[in-house]
């Protein structure tokens, strides 16, 4: 181990920016059309959602490269309820090309939720599935079209996950 570190630490400063570059552009300039957005139920600082929205919104801002994913969705929204974060204000602020700690910070500066509101809030909509009939029977008719045999999506991160996976060549 020692010695991969030694042999890293000789790397030329060029070449260590020049493999890092397609990381950093997928970072920053996410291209949704290549891959989803993570999926809702992946935490940034405990806030569940955060890394998906953060996802889309740099794709927007990336030129349209978001492959039918929304930023300000009904879920983003639910995510701007709770923080009270304006979107507008916050797409101002992720356009700068903050990273994902940045952004946190960021999003940690501008609301009042305690650490404990965040978990309780992020394990709630990781579970949320819809209140009425139209909803059930829109995640039922989603479910049959890809995964027919599946009986453990419930929620609508669970269909989003599956959306998600079907819709890059995933077989539900």
């Amino acid at each position: 181990m020692a010695r991969d570190r030694a042999a890293c630490e000789t790397l030329p400063i060029r070449l260590i920016r020049q493999w890092s570059a397609p990381f950093h552009d997928q970072l920053f300039r996410s291209d949704l059309t290549q891959h989803p957005p993570r999926s809702s139920r992946v935490r940034l600082g405990g806030y569940a959602h955060l890394p998906r929205l953060l996802d889309k919104a740099r794709a927007f801002i990336a030129g349209g490269k978001n492959a039918g994913y929304h930023y300000n969705c009904p879920l983003d929204r639910q995510f701007f309820d709770f923080t009270g974060l304006d979107h507008e204000v916050m797409l101002a602020e992720i356009k700068k090309g903050g990273s994902d700690t940045e952004m946190l910070a960021w999003v940690r500066g501008n609301t009042k939720r305690s650490a404990s509101e965040v978990f309780t809030w992020s394990d709630w909509i990781t579970q949320h599935g819809p209140g009425g009939a139209g909803g059930h029977e829109w995640i039922a008719e989603t479910v049959k079209a890809n995964a027919g045999d599946r009986d453990d999506i419930r929620s609508f991160a669970d269909l989003l996950d599956l959306d998600d996976y079907v819709s890059y060549g995933g077989k539900g």
